[in-house]
């Protein structure tokens, strides 16, 4: 992966590059199906209008989230779409054995050549009991902790590199480099390039020590964005991939034709939240329930705290609330993630931002 691959294009007035996080949100009266069928419109209307990338995120044990299996996603995304960068935002890597990872993003590089990223996150993406029937182990912190030998682990069987009398030097990630050095083989030049995900200095200066890209979780983390972007940049280390550093952030932003119906649907977030964050995950309730919904002192603040970092309003609200994130976090891309009870509200807010930045149709 080379610098070119990283870095997007700015297009209209837009700042920076803008691309997609779908969380594959589904809402109370909808099915996963359903949820589904809106990424699939939701990455083509994106890839129309010139956005960057589109990331899916995982996820697990929650009714309201469908994106459990980030790479099977992908691959149906991959059959719909030509241009956009597709990818994971992120795959929690302690989950998963590296070579089962290697190889499913290697199968999603030959079925969507030179377009393909894959995030890592040492989160679980879930609760300690899910994340325990997951890697079949109680002791969580130790999948954390070793998350730099994973990922160490992981690159080597992406670049199939293994060093003579490694345990592991006569395995290789199929597809992958070793096609090309089979008697007739030709491999792809590309190998799907590795970005960190984080939403504190951990990864931040993980990413910084191997020269990688780094995506920051804004939209959940923000009290900590400017800390771990500032510590990224401050000790990054040019290498082979990035000879600069480079820093994406997620970003919740929600536009609509009407102000008015913009809170609606961030209330009916924060309701979902607030479930979710005292082990109620659910689907995502209809701004109706929010509406008629009795909030505790304690969840009033909650929703006061977590809704001023959503950027919420009209298309031109919502374009000047990014502008100046962007300004004042210096992100050198903004990757979007709309939070509303219907799919149907989610494409028009990417559409919204889309015309506000005069997007042009690609």
């Amino acid at each position: 992966m080379t610098s070119d691959e990283t870095r997007g294009t700015a297009h209209g007035t837009a700042p920076v590059p803008l691309s997609v996080l779908d969380l594959v949100t589904v809402g109370a009266g909808h099915t996963a199906t359903e949820a589904l069928r809106t990424g699939v419109e939701l990455a083509k209307l994106t890839e129309s209008r010139g956005f960057h990338r589109y990331w899916v995120a995982e996820h697990h044990s929650m009714p309201g989230v469908a994106s459990s299996s980030p790479a099977v996603i992908l691959a149906h995304l991959a059959a719909h779409t030509e241009r956009i960068r597709l990818g994971s935002g992120g795959v929690m890597l302690p989950n998963h054995a590296p070579l089962v990872i290697a190889e499913q993003f290697g199968t999603l590089e030959a079925l969507a050549p030179g377009r393909v990223d894959l995030g890592l996150g040492r989160a679980p993406g879930t609760d300690g009991a899910t994340a325990a029937a997951l890697r079949r182990t109680d002791r969580l912190n130790e999948g954390a902790d070793d998350f730099p030998e994973q990922l160490a682990e992981l690159t080597r069987f992406l670049d199939d590199d293994f060093p003579d009398g490694h345990p592991y030097r006569r395995i290789h990630a199929v597809p992958g480099p070793i096609q090309s050095t089979s008697p007739g083989g030709v491999q792809s030049p590309h190998r799907p390039p590795i970005w960190l995900l984080g939403s504190s200095g951990f990864s931040a200066r993980l990413a910084a020590d191997l020269g990688l890209p780094f995506a920051f979780a804004h939209h959940f983390s923000a009290q900590n964005t400017i800390p771990a972007l500032d510590l990224y940049r401050e000790t990054f280390r040019p290498s082979e991939i990035l000879a600069e550093p480079y820093a994406l952030i997620g970003v919740s932003a929600l536009a609509t034709d009407d102000e008015k119906e913009a809170r609606r649907q961030v209330l009916a977030a924060s309701l979902n939240m607030i479930r979710l964050r005292t082990g109620r995950p659910g689907l995502v309730p209809t701004p109706e329930e929010a509406e008629a919904y009795e909030f505790s002192p304690v969840e009033r603040d909650f929703i006061t705290s977590w809704n001023s970092n959503v950027i919420h309003g009209t298309a031109d609200e919502v374009r000047a609330g990014l502008d100046d994130l962007q300004k004042r976090t210096g992100a050198d891309e903004l990757m979007i993630t709309s939070h509303a009870h219907s799919g149907a509200l989610r494409l028009r807010s990417y559409e919204l931002i889309a015309d506000a930045y005069g997007l042009p149709t690609v």
